[in-house]
């Protein structure tokens, strides 16, 4: 294992002391005299790392975006069957989410202070990671109509992140309809299925 070095370590102290700050008061309340006092630097050390808060933010999004946490995780998944997989890693992506609620406020900072600017970036360096993993996918057991595998895993990290961002945002208001113990198995159906019931016959 190869420890890492004072740079690295007081680097990874700057961008923990960022993301603590977002997560308590937002990035435009946050400044750069702040995040060197939680990272435990002079104001003029911080500078020998990044030039500017919004450069901490850039590395911030590219090291620490939500789909690297969720990512592994759906890599993690066994299954013999599209169907399995589908089930089981749309449980446990929920659940990973669900364990890490600061993820929206990072999304959030992203889309409201900059734009998405940084999201080319991200994609890049998902893409690689999701490849294999639609790969991986295509090859269980389970016929699929002719979809890229790529759009796949869109469709799929869409539905199940939406499922997880209106139960954050919509909360107890919701109708007690829309927030049954069976609500994801119903997004799972509708992901693997579609709404609509095939006639028979013609019928």
């Amino acid at each position: 294992m190869v420890e890492e070095s004072k740079g690295e370590r007081t680097r990874q102290a700057i961008l923990d002391a960022m993301y603590s700050l977002i997560i308590e008061q937002g990035y435009a309340a946050t400044s750069m005299r702040q995040i060197a006092q939680r990272a435990g630097l002079a104001l003029g050390g911080i500078y020998n790392h990044f030039p500017s808060k919004d450069d901490i933010f850039s590395n911030l999004i590219l090291d620490r975006h939500p789909f690297f946490e969720i990512l592994p995780v759906l890599n993690s998944v066994e299954a013999d069957s599209i169907e399995t997989y589908v089930r089981t890693a749309a449980q446990l992506m929920v659940e990973e989410m669900g364990q890490h609620p600061d993820f929206i406020n990072l999304l959030l900072t992203e889309i409201v202070e900059f734009k998405g600017q940084h999201i080319p970036q991200v994609f890049n360096k998902i893409v690689p990671m999701v490849l294999p993993l639609g790969q991986r996918i295509a090859n269980l057991s389970g016929t699929t109509r002719n979809i890229p595998p790529l759009v796949m895993m869109r469709a799929f990290m869409g539905m199940f992140f939406s499922y997880y961002i209106t139960g954050v945002l919509l909360g107890p208001s919701m109708p007690p309809a829309m927030q049954t113990e069976q609500t994801l198995d119903h997004f799972v159906e509708i992901f693997l299925h579609g709404i609509l019931v095939e006639k028979e016959n013609g019928l």
